[in-house]
């Protein structure tokens, strides 16, 4: 099967240590904010992981293996794959870090040399509603798989193809949508007064980013791990009791705090 690889130079100059991560056994998930320059903290309730975003604001998201072998990460967005812009399911494409490997995945993938930022929008503006799919916005997730051994006595052979032409199978359910449903039903009035649609990810503009294909046979059908991150407005998540009632404050102003000018 063919998998990418993520190279050095993507991860070079863009990797940020996060003290805060959804913690796996075989790979650690977490969300850098581009626009503010900072990792956003994760938040434990009811035995889920939360990030608050900002409308508007870049991230990239972090990925760091545990693993003393090559694992396969395939990575779900509002419940679209980022790489192939499929509905996810972890029989798809995803990428591939090497042992104890530190990465970072900055969008939607468009090429082997591109991709369109992710960034925190509207639910309305986010990618999977404009493409027709609602359902499951406002969660990032990510399914690791082991490598299969080189040598694996009285087993099947598997057929090589491309992982991005495997069958497409039904998305999960609709947590995201369910979670934000009932935290409204429940919480105070005042607090959901000025709350709308959940937080999305919108489709950025492009930028460079490298990866190169490699060959990648899963050791199961099913993934080792999955690691879910759930996210929304701080507004919402605080209505939902998940966050403190006041956001932490921002650092100190920075008078160079980038080193290029970006696009508007």
């Amino acid at each position: 099967m063919k998998t990418l690889l993520m190279t050095l130079a993507l991860a070079a100059g863009l990797t940020h240590a996060g003290h805060a991560a959804a913690v796996g056994r075989m790979l650690d998930l977490s969300v850098y904010d581009r626009t503010s320059q900072r990792s956003l903290p994760v938040y434990q309730h009811d035995g889920r992981y939360y990030i608050a975003g900002q409308p508007g604001h870049r991230y990239q998201v972090s990925l760091r293996s545990r693993s003393g072998d090559d694992v396969l990460a395939v990575l779900s967005v509002d419940a679209v794959n980022a790489i192939s812009g499929e509905t996810a399911d972890w029989s798809q494409t995803g990428y591939v870090l090497n042992p104890y490997e530190n990465t970072d995945v900055l969008g939607w993938r468009k090429s082997l040399t591109h991709v369109a930022d992710f960034v925190f929008a509207d639910f309305a503006q986010s990618y999977a509603v404009r493409t027709g799919r609602p359902d499951n916005v406002g969660v990032i997730g990510v399914a690791v798989f082991r490598r299969q051994p080189a040598y694996v006595p009285m087993q099947q052979p598997i057929p090589m193809r491309r992982e991005a032409d495997a069958p497409v199978a039904a998305p999960p359910a609709a947590e995201a949508a369910s979670r934000y449903t009932a935290a409204a039903q429940s919480a105070p009035a005042a607090a959901l007064a000025k709350a709308e649609a959940p937080l999305g990810t919108g489709h950025g503009q492009r930028e460079y980013s490298a990866v190169n294909y490699v060959d990648f046979k899963r050791a199961s059908s099913t993934p080792d791990e999955v690691i879910t991150l759930y996210y929304d407005t701080w507004e919402h998540l605080r209505a939902q009791g998940v966050v403190p009632p006041a956001p932490p404050r921002p650092g100190q102003p920075e008078p160079f705090p980038g080193h290029f000018v970006p696009d508007p």
